[in-house]
């Protein structure tokens, strides 16, 4: 799918520094209008944090109705608290002295409810322990493995609900129900995914019915990414909630590969022409420190302005293009780039621009960039 980006007005343009990252606010809202219109009530969305990692879109969600939240750090998790959210889902599997600062977290902001995954006893046992001593609840999750073998425990390996219930049992600890991430499925056909997603669900129910049978409660079950979203959204289950995290900014990877979700990019990176070296060469400034690095060498951003150019090498602070339109542009004019990878690009960022009618109105810190804020 071709994708494009709004205009930056040139008084703007020569403001913004490059590389540096812009959010179209347009563009964002119109996503979370999306997001909001897909899960049908702001209840039954938990949105993942880890794309933008920035306060402001946090206060967004919760003028919205949504306080439920999705977070893969603890610095995420002191932001979404800081920022309104009375929901915070950590979806990881705390260990070491993780466990201690979620403790914190807890005591630090009471007024929301924190939960955690775990697919092993030993780090629940020592959550436990340390969450009772400090008279706080931390809620836990079965992190349920359905297919990516990251984490998680197989939904029909025995020991799934004898962990379970020793969560409901255990002081300092709630049994806040199942996380059922599936970011393996990424078929581009949106039948295949829902095909894909239904072949699993119903070991996650035959889980949670053995669960409850055994006085374990399992209030809600955090489900998917941004690709299987929409293949949630149709399925009936008390306590259901999804989770896409990708679709606030989009990108032109999910862009690419699932042409059925309803967002646009709302995000790119500023990046000027240094350096023509041949005729059929350009040489930009959005080296591999500017953007997500993990799509492979030669597709790590599209360019809307130069989208058959090659991106011929990728260096730390250098691109190189191949492109018969290279004599269209001189050294310090302006290119727009839409990552293929959004998420790890905005961490590589300390603040953005946010673009409103083309000119640039206000900027947001990255605010959980850093692996930690106070806690």
């Amino acid at each position: 799918m071709t994708q494009s980006l709004p205009a930056i007005e040139s008084s703007a343009l020569e403001t913004l520094l490059s590389p540096s990252m812009v959010i179209f606010r347009d563009r964002l809202l119109a996503n979370l209008d999306s997001m909001l219109v897909m899960a049908g009530h702001p209840n039954r969305l938990r949105p993942h944090c880890k794309t933008h990692k920035m306060e402001q879109i946090i206060r967004l969600w919760v003028e919205q109705g949504v306080t439920k939240h999705k977070a893969a750090t603890i610095a995420e998790c002191e932001m979404l608290a800081a920022a309104g959210a009375t929901d915070v889902l950590l979806a990881y599997n705390p260990v070491g002295p993780n466990i201690g600062r979620v403790v914190a977290l807890a005591a630090k902001f009471p007024a929301c409810r924190f939960s955690v995954t775990t697919d092993h006893e030993k780090p629940v046992q020592l959550l436990s322990a340390a969450a009772a001593k400090a008279r706080v609840t931390i809620g836990v999750m079965l992190d349920v493995n359905v297919g990516m073998n990251r984490t998680g425990i197989l939904p029909d390996d025995p020991a799934a609900v004898s962990l379970y219930v020793q969560v409901a049992q255990l002081p300092g600890l709630r049994a806040a129900g199942f996380h059922v991430y599936d970011g393996h499925q990424k078929q581009t056909s949106l039948h295949e995914r829902k095909t894909a997603v239904a072949a699993e669900w119903s070991s996650v129910l035959e889980l949670r019915r053995k669960c409850e049978a055994a006085a374990a409660p399992v209030p809600a079950l955090a489900c998917g990414g941004t690709p299987t979203f929409p293949c949630y959204t149709e399925l009936e289950a008390p306590g259901i909630e999804f989770c896409p995290g990708t679709s606030v900014l989009h990108d032109n990877g999910y862009g690419t590969s699932f042409p059925d979700l309803p967002f646009e990019p709302a995000a790119a990176v500023v990046t000027r022409v240094v350096s023509r070296p041949a005729s059929n060469r350009l040489t930009l400034d959005i080296g591999n420190k500017a953007v997500a690095a993990d799509p492979p060498k030669g597709s790590r951003v599209f360019f809307p302005e130069l989208p058959d150019a090659v991106q011929d090498s990728h260096n730390e602070e250098h691109m190189g293009l191949i492109t018969p339109d290279a004599d269209r542009y001189q050294p310090g004019d302006v290119l727009l780039a839409i990552p293929v990878h959004i998420c790890p690009t905005s961490a590589l960022y300390n603040r953005v621009a946010i673009i409103d009618n083309g000119q640039v109105t206000e900027y947001w810190d990255v605010t959980s960039r850093n692996r930690k804020i106070t806690i």
